[in-house]
């Protein structure tokens, strides 16, 4: 239990809502169903997030970003000892901010992102996709993940956890961008400077796969050779694919710290000649890689470490 005093009142939940960008209900919701919430609530006061509530909150947010689902992300940011968060400091206005409706939430966007938002919530798969392509093809896959697609998985995902609705659509747009991403494996790219594939996959029971999907977009665009082998692939299998093909670089992908495993880095096969291994995705924050595993921590420093390490 956390005792605030004078100089750290905690904030409270319409103050925090505001602050996190999301309505204050929002928050009750995730405190009643996942118990991420105020830890100071004394008798007859009104409860308070402190700074490690916050910290806390705002971890979860970005796990949204990603694309988890509301309970796993929450499961994530109460997993975490000490996070860290700016101060806290108290707000006296206490308006209600709004969520639902016919639009999603997507504050400090621009406008590519917002009608990606509102053809996502028409169920419009014809016009997502194009959305997708056209940026793309004007700015890039790392500018499209960061601008439009995490964005609009976000506001999603808070749109799920306040209301309980929006499933249909976090599976719509997330085939979208994978048909959209996975197209461009299959299409001549760049000259590659060295014919040795980079394997990318997600550890052993990690389901979301959209962000390495991603990184082999990005890849491929940058003159890497990827060979993206999907979610929850199997310890036995990653290691006969890099027998297999003699690669450069793997990748592991992790979003949760239960599938982030080292031992399974340190048991990769050796082979001749060697290759770097990568450990890329929330999940494995705290984890204790072994020697000469690469920390990869978004998408953009993804493609130029790999990209360093590849393209020599």
């Amino acid at each position: 239990m956390v005792a605030h005093t004078a100089d750290a009142p905690g904030l409270t939940v319409a103050a925090t809502a505001r602050r996190l960008g999301v309505a204050p209900g929002t928050l009750r919701t995730w405190d009643r169903r996942y118990g991420i919430g105020p830890s100071d609530h004394a008798p007859g006061r009104h409860r308070r997030y402190s700074t490690a509530d916050v910290a806390r909150l705002e971890l979860m947010q970005r796990a949204l970003v990603r694309g988890v689902s509301p309970g796993d992300a929450a499961r994530y940011a109460l997993s975490v000892q000490e996070p860290e968060c700016a101060p806290v400091r108290p707000e006296p206005d206490e308006s209600r901010a709004r969520v639902g409706g016919r639009v999603l939430r997507l504050p400090s966007v621009d406008g590519r992102a917002r009608g990606l938002g509102r053809a996502a919530l028409a169920l419009d798969s014809v016009a997502v996709s194009g959305l997708l392509a056209e940026s793309v093809r004007s700015d890039g896959v790392e500018i499209t993940w960061d601008e439009l697609v995490r964005p609009v998985l976000g506001a999603v995902g808070t749109r799920w956890a306040d209301t309980a609705t929006g499933v249909e659509v976090e599976h719509l747009v997330t085939a979208c961008v994978s048909a959209v991403f996975g197209a461009l494996l299959g299409r001549t790219g760049p000259a590659a400077h060295d014919t040795r594939p980079v394997l990318l996959a997600a550890m052993p029971g990690e389901q979301h796969a959209l962000p390495i999907l991603a990184l082999a977009a990005a890849l491929h665009a940058h003159g890497v050779v990827p060979r993206y082998l999907g979610a929850d692939l199997p310890a036995d299998a990653l290691a006969a694919a890099a027998r297999r093909t003699a690669p450069v670089a793997v990748v592991l992908w992790s979003l949760m710290p239960g599938t982030a495993d080292p031992c399974m880095l340190s048991a990769m096969p050796r082979t001749r000649p060697r290759y770097r291994t990568f450990a890329a995705g929330p999940g494995w924050a705290d984890a204790a890689l072994p020697r000469r595993t690469g920390r990869l921590t978004s998408l953009r420093a993804a493609v130029t470490a790999i990209s360093d390490a590849v393209l020599v």
